[in-house]
């Protein structure tokens, strides 16, 4: 088509194959938008084209995605208020015959698989490096591993006795985030092997919610990825960061999760190691044992792990090398 469609928050640029939809900057753009800057939806990753009235005198075009297609809004999981959502362009009721226009000539591009979930993401992730204050912790990821370092004023006791903790992507099945607009926001990393279909376990004592937890979208499909039956509360999950008040808001730990996901996904399709690749896979860096035995050390000084913890996990680490 070549065309472009601007709207109140967004611009739309029709391509033969796509649209490339671009957030604008300024206050009236929500920072989840502001954040994903511009992203690239193929015309395969769309199940629908919907346009609705919205409010004050508006209408709402809505390119509706196939479940499965968007990591972003896999890992969302329904929970994006409607101002949030990177698939609606508002524009002023006068302009409704165009945007109707538009929206036959995208329904006309849709394939038969559109009513198909998505095999595959077809929607890339934002992309690596990223990181994100937590309450109780600082959350990185460099495209292939996920950091999580302990903040002395909001870290359990049980995660200050685990230490500091590497998650490579390989050894994940999922992500699990609760919004931090909603009651006991968290991200939470689901390793390979605690997989079920069930939602994930409550957050116990964590820090009080940000926000109310209505007026979330529901128009997207549950997630399909992996949920985890952890046996612990998440605030004692080493596995795991909550969220507060200014800690681990959406535009900034959603995008994280989505890419994580995305990241996890990429990586359960890449071939199986052979036996001869995997040759020494089981040491751990050196550098980072020493980290681990250093930060160890500093938790004994503070009274937060005894004799007997420290002799043990001290000889656990050196066994690891």
């Amino acid at each position: 088509m070549g065309d472009v469609l601007a709207g109140i928050q967004a611009t739309w640029e029709f391509d033969t194959d796509s649209v490339l939809i671009r957030f604008e900057r300024g206050i009236r753009t929500p920072r989840l938008l502001q954040s994903l800057r511009e992203r690239r939806v193929p015309h395969a990753a769309l199940s629908s084209v919907t346009l609705t009235p919205g409010k004050r005198g508006t209408v709402v075009l809505r390119a509706v995605p196939r479940p499965g297609a968007d990591p972003l809004l896999e890992a969302a999981a329904g929970q994006l208020k409607d101002g949030c959502d990177p698939y609606r362009l508002v524009l002023p009721a006068e302009r409704e015959t165009l945007a109707e226009y538009y929206a036959d000539e995208l329904r006309a591009r849709l394939g038969p698989e559109a009513g198909e979930p998505a095999d595959r993401f077809l929607v890339a992730a934002p992309e690596a490096p990223m990181h994100f204050k937590a309450y109780d912790g600082r959350a990185s990821f460099d495209g292939d591993r996920i950091s999580f370092r302990w903040f002395w004023t909001g870290a359990s006791s049980e995660k200050w006795k685990a230490g500091d903790q590497t998650f490579p992507v390989t050894e994940l099945s999922g992500v699990e985030w609760r919004s931090p607009e909603a009651f006991e926001g968290y991200l939470r990393l689901v390793p390979r092997g605690l997989e079920s279909v069930g939602p994930a376990t409550g957050t116990g004592a964590g820090p009080t919610a940000t926000g109310p937890g209505s007026g979330l979208l529901t128009s997207t499909a549950p997630s399909a990825q992996p949920m985890a039956a952890h046996p612990t509360r998440v605030d004692q999950d080493p596995a795991a960061v909550i969220f507060g008040l200014g800690y681990g808001p959406v535009h900034e730990s959603l995008p994280f999760a989505a890419a994580v996901l995305e990241s996890v996904r990429r990586k359960q399709t890449t071939p199986v190691a052979t036996p001869a690749a995997m040759v020494g896979a089981g040491r751990r860096d050196p550098a980072d044992i020493a980290e681990r035995i250093r930060h160890l050390g500093e938790l004994h000084q503070a009274g937060l792990v005894t004799d007997d913890e420290f002799s043990a996990k001290k000889a656990q680490l050196l066994a690891e090398l």
